[in-house]
């Protein structure tokens, strides 16, 4: 499956540069014009989401234009698109907030100019949607966590890289985490410091921990871009320890089948994209849609990596009916 992808700017009023869009171009050229908005360019989730949209619309024989922040989860860019997409008017969107309070503002800007919403990923504070489509991030760090202590044996040293402070998505993570160990009296947690979701950051801040503490069993990672960047610190700092990460990226998939990875929480990014994107065609088409789509908790590792070991570009939305079942 081929999608081509333009990128280009959204300049508002105030002479604010919005970041980059990015319009598919394979669509059918009458359909409904979709604008998909994303917290930003260097997390692998958000690109897997991006591609579900554009599966989902290439099926459905619409438009999909992208949105995305150059400086990654900018409150103000975000804003910034918000105002060029009102002007630009398109039949609907496909919102995550890179801020779920702070871009309340810009969800009731959305339902003033009367576009149809759809809330995926992180659920906003505020504003009127069509649906909500994403996961339950609690119980996906729960299950994740929970995998590792059970590797480790019950015991053992334990530090995790949290994401972003203030994110919701980082707190419900963080939240299934401290439930998870509440259940394995003897792992003890060494410390827990953000990496902001990034994979930078994570290696960074696992270089730091590793110099403080001599013996870490296991790392909690609460995604995969920060996991990956602890088991770049890990390997060179010639340590090893049990690693797990949330999101199921191709990157993750990657690790699992070396070795490297002990498994990733599956955040199902690509059918948030699909199943996003389809509610906000089939809600122009006067098609039923459900208020909620909630995917399933589940764990990746290696006696299951198979069913998912194939690049998002290659893979194709299923049928609605099978896509909405969570």
């Amino acid at each position: 499956m081929n999608f081509k992808s333009a990128f280009q700017t959204a300049s508002v009023a105030t002479g604010f540069i919005a970041a980059c869009a990015i319009s598919t171009a394979t669509m059918a050229q009458s359909g409904e014009k979709v604008a998909v908005f994303t917290k930003n360019q260097t997390n692998p989730f958000f690109q897997v989401v991006r591609l579900g949209a554009d599966s989902a619309a290439k099926q459905m024989g619409a438009v999909v234009t992208h949105y995305v922040p150059t400086k990654p989860d900018s409150i103000p860019e975000q804003m910034s698109q918000i105002d060029d997409v009102i002007i630009k008017k398109p039949n609907a969107i496909v919102f995550t907030p890179v801020d779920y309070k702070a871009m309340g503002a810009g969800v009731l800007k959305m339902n003033a100019a009367g576009i149809p919403v759809v809330n995926i990923t992180d659920r906003s504070e505020a504003g009127k949607f069509v649906a909500f489509v994403g996961a339950s991030d609690y119980e996906l760090g729960l299950v994740t966590a929970r995998h590792l202590l059970k590797a480790m044996g019950g015991k053992g040293n334990i530090v995790i890289l949290d994401g972003v402070k203030g994110s919701i998505v980082s707190a419900d993570r963080a939240r299934g985490f401290a439930d998870a160990l509440k259940e394995y009296p003897q792992v003890k947690l060494l410390a827990s410091q953000p990496g902001n979701f990034q994979r930078l950051q994570g290696l960074q801040v696992m270089e730091n921990l590793m110099q403080t503490h001599a013996q870490i069993n296991g790392v909690v990672a609460a995604n995969d871009a920060m996991a990956a960047g602890a088991i770049e610190a890990l390997e060179g700092a010639n340590r090893k320890a049990l690693v797990v990460g949330i999101n199921g990226t191709k990157e993750a998939v990657d690790a699992i089948k070396a070795g490297k990875m002990l498994a990733s929480g599956d955040y199902n990014g690509f059918l948030q994209g699909c199943v996003g994107t389809m509610v906000a065609i089939r809600e122009l088409r006067r098609l039923p849609v459900p208020k909620e789509v909630v995917f399933k908790a589940s764990v990746i590792d290696k006696s299951n990596y198979q069913a998912v070991d194939m690049p998002a570009d290659k893979r194709s939305c299923p049928k609605w009916e099978e896509a909405i079942k969570g």
